[in-house]
């Protein structure tokens, strides 16, 4: 086996090629055996071909020079110790394999370097803990540069925060007198700073940091993230032969770049989990179940439902489109006994009325052309549990009187069938007309609406919720954030000003709609008004004040009416005013 050394006097390179192959190619061109970086030299300047133990030389095409111990050749018999001179460089033919390089004290220096940066950043990796990253950080330069003394300093909030500390007291690290002129340095001019021979530096000398911890040689870096300095990195020695060197200074600046990458993820994911975990206990405190809100009348609902979820009473529950009709329903279901039981909605507006029958209380085979066998309805589905009888004022009025006896006896009958089912379940109907009109222009039965209105909730619109509407959008915000990795973050304080004093026709539907919308489609971390696809010019009517408390009077006298079952003394006393306000007020509602 035979090898070339190959020298590069220009960069003062030497490196060995073991001869292996049969055919070994020299050119500049990648993808020879041996290349080599000279203009000079051909793309394939020449071949040695191996037969046995013996080498030759041939040049390939016409006016690439090689010169053989300093003869110019095109072909010739090598031998071990013969010298190639092609282009700057110089190949020797060597016999046997090529000697194990030892690196030099840099080379080697330089490779536990990369190799502690590497197992430096690996650690990093897995730790996502703000204080302990500190401390990890702060203990491998330490190590690294074999520093004596240091510290970590985090600005967060306009404040400067300890984060980390190697062999240095609380009673000689005071963060106000560590405000000196060397960290001063480094934070007004984002540079790193080194200051060898700091009892002898007329600048630095005198810092508080140098005097107190009585430091020979001192460097700085800052802890920069793109624009952002999360902080800096201070290191010092007391030992006179331990002074640091610029190349202790460029390699702590490799490593805190690293380092500050990893640390400005950590305090990001912290700084977020803190949030996450305040907005979630936010809004255990103003939600109900999977309702959301903190608004009062959100919180004057939240206290019916929860005195009337453990009875039978059926409910009505009113409101606009998009208000969370449904969502009361649920939860009205959720906290009561029935819970572990079914659950079921039909939407009484959305069936045509030749199948809503059928829908509701079932067919038997052959009842009518496609009853191709038996059905049970939504009635027997929902058996033992709660039934949501949604949009109940589309429904016809002869189903409204099928519906009026179900609620009075108990029992439904399947369509083509006349045995008597009988059925256990919690009626809940929900709609966003006015029952009342509907039963004065004929459209409603009146003894049907007593029957499901032995308790109404009317839900308020969105644009009479206040400061829900801000907790919304960012409860559908984060929702949606999470669900398409998306980067958006929060709103910007204009978009919180343009969506209180939207009007929203749609409700929550329709603000959790524009929400995901903005989500999905923006590139920004914070959404605007544009986002949100809103016209800043709209902006809903504000009630006159007196207007305003007077229906909300009538609106609270009403619902205290409802849970005293309109035993006028009772809510008199409850709401602590005379009876005599009670009656009157009573009149006016029926105005």
């Amino acid at each position: 086996m035979a090898y070339l050394r190959c020298v590069d006097p220009v960069r003062k390179t030497s490196t060995d090629i073991p001869l292996r192959k049969p055919l070994v190619s020299i050119g500049r061109k990648e993808g020879n055996d041996v290349v080599l970086q000279d203009p000079t030299v051909g793309a394939t300047h020449a071949n040695i071909l191996r037969q046995g133990n013996r080498h030759s030389l041939s040049v390939v095409g016409r006016g690439n020079d090689v010169y053989v111990n300093g003869r110019i050749a095109q072909r010739a018999q090598l031998s071990p110790g013969d010298r190639l001179l092609i282009g700057r460089f110089e190949l020797t033919l060597n016999d046997g394999e090529p000697p194990e390089k030892t690196p030099s004290h840099a080379e080697q220096l330089e490779s536990d370097q990369v190799q502690k940066l590497v197992e430096f950043s690996a650690s990093l990796m897995r730790e996502n803990s703000p204080e302990r990253l500190f401390k990890q950080l702060l203990g491998s330069v330490v190590q690294l540069t074999r520093a004596e003394k240091g510290f970590v300093i985090v600005f967060q909030d306009g404040q400067r925060n300890l984060a980390a500390a190697h062999n240095v007291g609380d009673e000689t690290l005071d963060l106000s007198r560590v405000s000196d002129t060397i960290v001063e340095q480094v934070v007004l001019h984002r540079q790193p700073l080194i200051v060898s021979d700091a009892m002898s530096d007329r600048t630095f000398g005198r810092s508080r940091s140098v005097v107190d911890l009585k430091l020979s040689s001192v460097m700085c870096v800052p802890l920069l993230y793109r624009n952002d300095l999360l902080g800096v990195l201070y290191l010092g020695n007391d030992a006179v032969t331990g002074l640091f060197t610029e190349s202790d200074l460029a390699m702590l600046q490799v490593w805190a770049t690293q380092a500050s990458m990893i640390v400005h993820t950590a305090l990001l994911l912290n700084g977020l989990k803190v949030s996450n975990r305040n907005l979630r206990a936010q809004l255990r405190r103003s939600s109900q179940g999977d309702i959301i809100g903190s608004s009062a009348p959100m919180k004057r609902i939240f206290k019916v439902m929860r005195k009337i979820s453990p009875t039978d009473l059926s409910v009505l529950v009113l409101g606009e489109t998009g208000t969370g009709k449904e969502l009361v329903a649920r939860e009205l279901h959720r906290l009561s006994d029935r819970a572990r039981q079914p659950f079921v909605s039909i939407n009484c507006g959305a069936i045509p009325e030749n199948l809503l029958e059928s829908e509701l209380f079932g067919h038997k085979r052959g009842a009518f052309t496609g009853a191709v066998s038996d059905k049970i309805g939504k009635f027997e589905a929902a058996n033992g549990g709660t039934l949501l009888l949604d949009e109940i004022g589309e429904m016809p009025m002869n189903l409204q009187v099928k519906l009026l006896r179900v609620l009075q006896e108990r029992t439904i009958e399947r369509v083509g069938e006349l045995r008597p089912r009988p059925v256990d379940i919690r009626i809940v109907s929900a709609t966003n007309k006015d029952l009342e009109q509907e039963i004065a222009e004929g459209r409603f039965r009146e003894d049907l609406f007593y029957r499901l209105n032995e308790v109404s909730i009317s839900l308020p619109p969105l644009r009479d919720r206040g400061e829900d509407i801000h907790q919304l959008a960012r409860f559908f915000l984060n929702k949606y954030a999470d669900q398409y990795d998306s980067k958006v973050g929060g709103f910007t304080n204009d978009a919180v000003r343009v969506m209180m004093n939207y009007y929203w026709p749609g409700n929550v539907r329709q603000l959790e709609n524009r929400v995901k919308k903005a989500v999905i489609m923006s590139d920004r971390a914070l959404l605007n008004a544009d986002d949100l696809g809103i016209d800043t010019s709209t902006k809903r009517n504000i009630e006159n004040l007196d207007l305003a408390t007077e229906a909300f009077k009538k609106r609270h006298i009403r619902e205290a009416l409802e849970l005293n079952n309109w035993n006028k003394a009772q809510t008199a006393r409850d709401l602590g005013v005379d009876p005599r306000t009670i009656f009157r007020y009573i009149e006016k509602m029926d105005e």
